[in-house]
Parts: C-alpha cells; structure tokens; sequence
C-alpha cells in the first residue's frame, strides 16, 4: 500500500549517497547504485555482454532472437518492447503531453522531457571513466565507450558492415531495402530516420532554439550548437589512429577513415559512380535529376543542396564571420578559412597516390584523379558532351542557353 502510495505523491525517501540523487523504492536506488560502480551482474549467454539490470538483460535477448511480438494496428510496424510500442504509436496521433516549463517544448514520454531539461541545466551524470567525457543519458555513454573498445557488435546480414550501437544498424539497412517511413506533413518529403525528418521540419518552421552565447549564432539541433562551439574552443576529440588527424565530430573521423581504406558502400544507378557516404550519393543523383528542392525566399534562385542554400544566403547578408587570425582576411564559410590558412602554412595534406602530387584541399585532388583516369562523368543533355567536373558543364550550358554572366 505504501509502495502504491508513493506514485501518487511523489515521495521520494531513498537517496544515493554519491550524487544525491533520491527515488521512491529501494530497489531503484539499488539499480541506480550501479551507474556508479559500473557493476553488471547479468550476462548474455550467447555474446557475453552484461548488464546492470535482469530486466535489460532480457529485452537485450530479443536481439539475437530477432522476436517481436508488439505490433502497431495502424502501420503494421512490429516492436520488441510494449513500451516501444506504445511510444511509437504517438508518432501516429502526434500526441505530446509532456512539456517543458522553460522553452515549452513537448515530449512523448516523461524520461524524454527529463533528458531535455539537461539541454538547459548542462547537467551530465554520466561519465565516462576513460576519459572523463560526460553524457546526459546513460545510453549516450555506452555508446561512447565503444569508441574506445572499437566494439561493433550489430553486423548487416546484407554487406556484412559492423555497427556500435543497433539503431545505427536499423537506419543503415533502409539503404538496401530503400525504405522511407518517415514523411514531412508539409511537403511529403520521406526520411528514412524518424531525426531526419525532425531536422526536416524545421526548415518549414525556421525554428532554431539552440543559439550560441558567443556569437549569437542559432541552430536547429543540440548536437549542431555543440559542435559549433568547437569552433570556439578548437576542441577536435576524435583522432584518426592511422595518420593521427583529429575532427570535431565522431562522424567527420568515420568519413575521413575511408580516405585510408578507399571504402566506397554507395552507388549511383544511373551512371555506376561510386561513393563513400550515402549523403553524397542522394546529392550526386541530383546532377541527374536537375532537382533543386531548396529556394531562396529573397531573390527565389533555387539549389541542389540546403547547404548551398544557406551559403548563397550569405550573399545578401554580407556576413563573413569567420577571420584569419594571421592576415585578417574574412570568410563567409568555416571551411573556407581552414583552406585559407593552408596558404600560411603550406600545408598540402591531400596526395595522389599515383604521381604523389599533393593539394591543399581534397575536390582539388578529386579533380586531378581525373587526368590520370580521364573519367567524365557529367554529361550535357542536350548535346551529349561530357565534362570531368561539374562546374565545367555549367559553364558549357551557356553555350546553349546564351547567358553571359561575366
């Protein structure tokens, strides 16, 4: 009775003695103790991955089984978890009933408001003990601990590619199948991740809550206002461990890693163009289509790419917030400044592996690839010329067309 009781008044009488933290049952208490100690006494028999909790234990089980008995009526989607599945549902009707008494915004379910109002506080309790790294959510720092280990433990049956954490296993193979579930209400645009298409939307609203103290700037994502920060700090915690060239984000080390195995998993059906990132392949495809789904709401030129967009932007504004610290030279972009600095110090890291030619940027050494292998991929449809580079057929068109820009 008592136990019953406490649900409904909140109380919270068991606290832990090392971050103060309090709960409503003993066992809770017991189950959290573990964050800190790290025990984790129940063990998969089948991959040997343990666990704080025999609950988790028993959901992580599903995974090998592949069982899901949790079906949603409405979309024929199936779930391990019932909990999942009633989460999941709220996508359907929309449903957000916790919301946040700071930026109002709403959550489908309570530990998801939770998790956010650390967005405001900076609170991070879990921490990692390799490195002292910090995460918001204990999951999070699972995940990061991986990138020490370099454990991949969710493989693709179709190609055989190794993943740390099963999501990323369960987005990556929409890429074979080509599935899409997530479609923009707006303009019905589909996504093949349920994030994608949460970054999707606010190009319709504009809605950017995550502004940087220094220089002002907004964005859309927690993860993009971090990651700009870096530019602040020049903090770069990702090392590549074969050449040693660090990055600001997990993601730009994972993609410059393919430098080194010349891995290219993604490719263009039209022409058979390879590619490293799946991104680029959805962008490639573009220079087929001639699809420009991102307009300029000042002068109305359209563009291939958000991007580009947001870069053309920049030529009504004038804005050139990045500077060179040695010459005082500006830069609308941040990559443009990393580029510019090279001239300084003459760095050149990109080299042929052919003629050991080296650049200071990699399109340049894209670009020179082409007179060892003479490739000319981009053709113009009404003539049937074909270019190495694509600004080179544009400047062709205006041949055809007659413009005169210059």
């Amino acid at each position: 009775m008592i136990v019953h009781v406490r649900s409904h008044t909140g109380e919270k009488p068991y606290e832990c003695n090392q971050c103060g933290k309090a709960f409503s049952y003993p066992s809770i208490l017991q189950y959290h103790k573990r964050t800190h100690t790290g025990e984790k006494p129940y063990e998969c028999n089948q991959c040997g991955k343990a666990f704080a909790q025999s609950s988790n234990l028993q959901c992580h089980k599903i995974i090998h089984t592949g069982e899901k008995n949790y079906e949603c009526n409405q979309c024929d989607k199936a779930f391990a978890r019932s909990a999942h599945l009633q989460y999941y549902r709220k996508t359907h009707t929309g449903e957000k009933p916790y919301e946040c008494n700071q930026c109002g915004k709403a959550f489908a379910t309570p530990r998801d408001l939770q998790y956010h109002k650390r967005t405001h506080t900076g609170e991070k309790p879990y921490e990692c003990s390799q490195c002292a790294k910090a995460f918001t959510r204990p999951r999070y720092l699972q995940y990061h601990k991986r990138t020490h280990t370099g454990e991949k433990p969710y493989e693709c049956n179709h190609c055989g590619k190794a993943f740390a954490q099963h999501s990323h296993l369960q987005n990556h193979k929409r890429i074979h199948t080509g599935e899409k579930p997530y479609e923009c209400k707006q303009c019905g645009k589909a996504f093949a991740q349920h994030s994608h298409l949460q970054y999707h939307n606010s190009i319709h609203t504009g809605e950017k809550p995550y502004e940087c103290n220094q220089w002002g700037k907004a964005f859309a994502r927690p993860s993009d206002l971090q990651y700009h920060k870096r530019i602040h700090t020049g903090e770069k915690p990702y090392e590549c461990n074969q050449c040693g060239k660090a990055f600001a984000t997990h993601s730009h080390l994972q993609y410059h890693k393919r430098t080194h195995t010349g891995e290219k998993l993604y490719e263009c059906k039209q022409c058979g163009k390879t590619f490293s990132y799946h991104t680029v392949v959805q962008r490639h495809k573009r220079t087929h289509t001639g699809e420009k789904p991102y307009e300029c709401s000042q002068c109305g030129k359209a563009f291939s790419y958000h991007i580009v967009l947001q870069r053309h932007k920049i030529t009504h504004t004038g804005e050139k917030p990045y500077e060179c610290n040695q010459c005082g030279k500006a830069f609308t972009r941040h990559s443009g400044l990393q580029y510019h600095k090279r001239i300084h110090t003459g760095e050149k890291p990109y080299e042929c592996n052919q003629c050991g030619k080296a650049f200071a940027q990699r399109r340049y050494l894209r670009y020179h690839k082409i007179t060892h292998t003479g490739e000319k991929h981009y053709e113009c449809n009404q003539c049937g010329k074909a270019f190495a580079r694509p600004s080179y057929l544009q400047y062709h068109k205006r041949n055809h067309n007659g413009e005169k820009p210059y």
